[in-house]
């Protein structure tokens, strides 16, 4: 058996589990809740799930992968053949592998936008437009059906090249360039917006607690959501990453960082967003892609150093989003590998011509199509995983695979609080999706 690929070292794992984690949710998203949630009164219930997501289903699906060396057809299979019912468990496992592909598929198109706004950052024609109709015009013609072609299959080859290199020469030394990257742009940007006057008023925003917010159920529900699809738990990535872990690996230690320094780049977006709005003295009410492609160009274009603001930003968001893309297609293309017994290039390639060809032709729908799978596919992949671990596998499995790695036992408490109030919290995250058209 052809010996399955790693992490050449413990930081390279966990900047790559970082990098996963690092996306748009933290830069258009977080900022945006953060302000129309109460600042501190969001941050409270936002700083409890990341701890309680980040402490089961990180631990959780890292275990999975590193106990089962395979991505999550094969390690449902394998939970399940304790049943007796290895085939249902790998048609169960075919759920979270087609929703990382759809969603990678869809961050394609993101990339793509990412990528042409990066390059105007120093062309100049990001920040060409005369006002705020201005950048909605440009953005609007770019986001629709196939109006960004070329910018998109760019960002494509760029991701797929990376994979293309393996686990240890491509994954882990991507990332460790693009992470430390990112980090230190976005404190040159949080230092030069907390310079510009105004400023303060935003970091008022950010921290002020107000008990009204605090009490209503919906801040809570939206932090719950943030977290939750912040920290990756959906069965696929953070599975497949784990399964190329050794098994000196600490895993809720490696857990634990990552958690930390994903609630930091959240943090940094925040800390740069926020008081960059209140030097406008704009409100920060609108997130998602109007957010990053709308607003900040024109908040921009009207800063002192402007240009540079613009560059230094979309290069940090650039690196952000590749690193999330990686992630989102390795469990695909490790799934190629592992079931077609082809090699690694070719299981790019296949991959890739299939991201091509539905990115291409999702263009003008991707809204629609990321809501659907981050209010329906990624819970229940999540949940999923969580099932066939905490509740197939057994106590005794799963706490040997937590502990490998471990000098101290850790907690006996983990998997009654896995069992019981994580997979419970996944169907959670599920109903509420549904209800109220998504939370993610």
């Amino acid at each position: 058996m052809k010996k399955r690929e790693s992490f050449n070292n413990k930081w390279g794992f966990i900047l790559a589990c970082i990098g996963s984690a690092v996306g748009m949710g933290n830069i258009w998203m977080f900022p945006t809740r953060v302000s129309i949630y109460g600042g501190g009164s969001y941050l409270i219930p936002y700083f409890i799930f990341v701890v309680l997501i980040g402490f089961t289903g990180v631990i959780g699906e890292m275990s999975f992968g590193r106990a089962t060396r395979s991505g999550p057809i094969d390690a449902f299979g394998i939970a399940m053949e304790k049943k007796g019912k290895r085939k249902l468990g790998e048609l169960l496992g075919g759920i979270p592998v087609l929703g990382a592909l759809a969603m990678a598929i869809g961050y394609t198109v993101v990339m793509g936008w990412i990528l042409k706004y990066m390059i105007g950052a120093f062309t100049g024609s990001t920040l060409s437009p005369e006002d705020i109709d201005g950048f909605a015009s440009s953005f609007g013609g770019m986001a629709s059906s196939f109006g960004n072609n070329a910018w998109q299959i760019i960002a494509l080859a760029i991701g797929i090249t990376i994979l293309m290199f393996g686990v240890g020469n491509g994954i882990e030394k991507a990332n460790k360039v693009l992470m430390p990257a990112f980090f230190v742009l976005f404190i040159i940007l949080a230092i030069y917006a907390a310079c510009q006057p105004g400023a303060i008023e935003g970091y008022k925003y950010i921290f002020r607690i107000e008990p009204k917010v605090l009490a209503d159920p919906k801040t809570w529900i939206f932090a719950l959501g943030q977290a939750f699809f912040s920290l990756s738990v959906a069965g696929n990535g953070t599975l497949i990453y784990g399964s190329y872990l050794p098994d000196d690996e600490d895993i809720p230690e490696a857990a634990g960082r990552v958690a930390l320094f994903d609630t930091i780049a959240a943090m940094l977006a925040a800390l740069v967003i926020i008081p960059a709005m209140a030097t406008a003295g704009a409100q920060l009410n609108q997130g998602g892609p109007g957010l990053l492609f709308i607003y900040l160009p024109c908040l921009f274009k009207s800063m002192p150093g402007g240009y540079i603001v613009a560059i230094l930003f979309f290069v940090a968001v650039f690196m952000a989003g590749l690193s999330s893309l990686i992630n989102l297609y390795e469990a695909p293309i490790a799934t190629v590998q592992e079931k077609l017994g082809v090699g690694r290039k070719p299981a790019c390639a296949i991959i890739g011509v299939i991201a091509v060809v539905v990115s291409i032709c999702i263009q003008g729908i991707v809204s629609d199509w990321m809501d659907v799978l981050s209010i329906y596919i990624c819970p229940l992949g999540a949940g999923l995983a969580g099932i066939m671990f905490f509740w197939v596998c057994g106590k005794k499995y799963v706490e040997t695979q937590v502990n490998t790695g471990r000098e101290k036992k850790f907690t006996e408490k983990f998997v009654p609080i896995c069992k019981f109030i994580y997979c419970p919290v996944c169907l959670l995250v599920l109903i509420l999706g549904i209800l109220l058209g998504g939370i993610g």
